[in-house]
């Protein structure tokens, strides 16, 4: 079996803050002789590094608003999505955790799994630096296949409800302007408008993705006219 160095691609300076980051509090309870600290002080760390490495990378995004960057970050740090990063990884064969823990499932629990990727990423800050940890979640947590699936339809629509929604008396609505190809491979054109009024038009491949898209062009001309 390879070492989770290997797994990650990041040898440790120091081994103990991953053998700490690695290690359940049932283990400690068995294992008092040798095992002294479990995880839970270095997921506290990592939670706030993790938060911290995603702002900043939805910040660098153009076109996102403060809204669509709130729920993407509560989406991508989630138990569920960690918990799927965990799994990516095989991070449960490299837990140290007690017997007892284990045979009630604890080395594949999404709660225990995901606060390991969270102490993980400390233990690579407090080692090595922020760019460390910068580099591990990159690669294993804010990739292309997790930001696709933290990616909500309705994302830039909601987004544009609340930048319009100031004046009681607006009126947000969509509408279809195109659809051309055969019948497996459409392509559909739909105009946002505000008050009657076209205010963003965008294209894609379901009548959602369109609307979505028509919304985000909406949001990029309505953000730059403001002052």
């Amino acid at each position: 079996m390879k070492s989770f160095e290997d797994v990650i691609s990041y040898r440790f300076n120091n081994k103990s803050l991953l053998e700490t980051a690695l290690t359940h509090s049932s283990f400690v309870n068995e294992n008092r002789k040798y095992a002294t600290e479990d995880y839970q002080r270095l997921e506290f760390l990592g939670d706030s590094v993790l938060g911290f490495l995603t702002a900043e990378y939805l910040y660098s995004k153009e076109n996102i608003t403060e809204g669509i960057m709130t729920r993407m970050r509560s989406e991508l740090v989630s138990e569920k999505a960690l918990y799927e990063v965990a799994k990516a990884i095989d991070l449960g064969k490299y837990i140290r955790i007690g017997k007892g823990e284990e045979h009630m499932g604890g080395r594949e629990r999404p709660s225990v799994l995901s606060d390991i990727v969270e102490s993980v990423t400390a233990a690579i800050y407090l080692d090595s630096g922020m760019d460390a940890a910068k580099d591990f979640v990159m690669r294993f947590v804010l990739n292309d296949v997790h930001m696709a699936s933290a990616e909500v339809s309705d994302d830039y629509k909601s987004a544009l409800q609340e930048l319009i929604q100031h004046d009681p008396s607006n009126i947000l609505s969509y509408e279809l302007i195109e659809e051309k190809g055969p019948d497996h491979s459409k392509t559909f054109t739909f105009a946002a408008l505000l008050n009657g009024e076209v205010v963003g038009t965008g294209s894609g491949s379901t009548k959602k993705s369109a609307e979505q898209a028509a919304a985000r062009n909406a949001l990029e001309k309505l953000n730059d006219e403001r002052p």
